[in-house]
């Protein structure tokens, strides 16, 4: 699932091609990828007419694009969603969900999923945030993100630290492969319990979170197939950066110790046996 930097990359994209522009149409081709709002695709088509878009913003994983009316059009890619600008009349893609045409019949907006699990949605007067996303946390990017307040909240978690960073009330825009790779940079397994670390090396560990998601943003995020890419339908290039994710049995760039794949939460952690012991009682999986 796309994180922080990929939909970062994805913001950046379309604040260069749509702020200031006045959506003409929106044609929702599959009823599954507006199924988080609620009054419906004909509604969500005719709130969005002749509507400005002033800005696009990002909370955690979500985007959402302010508009002149004071609502605000919510995206999440989830799985395989992409946002794309084609130009007019350009060949529509296989997995075309939702299409905004411009006023200026300058290229239009696509909305493609393949897997649908993604979405868009209208938050009524939701243009400052959305009361739909208003629960998750600020990222670690965020001007507006307290250092204090994160490893203090992390500290008083009874819960595993890898855990602690995947919780989006917690701490937005971190998903498995970023923790990994922050915990490999930070010499933390990612077993270790939040209550067990120290100020400053949860201050650490936020350093290096940040310190990846900044590098994964500027080669335009992690992308392992066609599923990601930008407005321009580009990969990033990120995964060639990678230092533990998805390299099971290469050795650790530091040690040499061949990197480890364990079971998490259905999924995998990726980690060096020796930079990242994993701490006594930790739990597998």
């Amino acid at each position: 699932m796309p994180e922080l930097p990929e939909v970062e990359t994805v913001r950046q994209g379309l604040a260069q091609w749509v702020i200031g522009r006045r959506i003409a149409s929106v044609e929702v081709r599959h009823p599954r990828a507006v199924r988080r709002h609620q009054p419906g695709g004909a509604h969500f088509a005719d709130v969005l007419k002749d509507r400005t878009v002033t800005d696009v913003r990002r909370r955690g994983k979500y985007l959402w694009l302010p508009l002149d009316s004071g609502d605000a059009l919510i995206g999440h890619l989830g799985m395989s969603g992409q946002l794309l600008l084609q130009p007019v009349g350009a060949a529509d893609e296989l997995h075309l969900r939702v299409r905004f045409r411009f006023a200026d019949d300058g290229p239009e907006l696509r909305f493609v999923d393949q897997r649908t699990f993604g979405g868009l949605s209208v938050s009524e007067g939701g243009a400052a945030l959305p009361s739909e996303i208003a629960h998750i946390a600020r990222d670690p990017l965020d001007p507006e993100f307290s250092d204090a307040g994160f490893v203090a909240a992390l500290r008083r978690r009874r819960t595993e630290v890898k855990r602690a960073l995947l919780d989006q009330t917690l701490i937005s825009g971190v998903g498995n492969i970023y923790a990994d790779e922050a915990l490999w940079r930070a010499k933390l397994h990612g077993g270790r319990p939040t209550d067990a670390l120290t100020g400053p090396a949860a201050l650490r560990l936020l350093g290096h979170v940040r310190d990846v998601l900044r590098e994964a943003i500027n080669e335009g995020g992690t992308s392992f197939d066609a599923l990601y890419v930008n407005v321009n339908g580009e990969s990033g290039y990120f995964d060639r950066s990678l230092n533990v994710y998805g390299r099971e049995g290469e050795p650790c760039g530091r040690c040499g110790t061949p990197i480890r794949r364990e079971p998490f939460m259905n999924r995998s952690s990726y980690s060096c046996p020796r930079c990242q012991p994993r701490p006594r009682g930790a739990l597998r999986g």
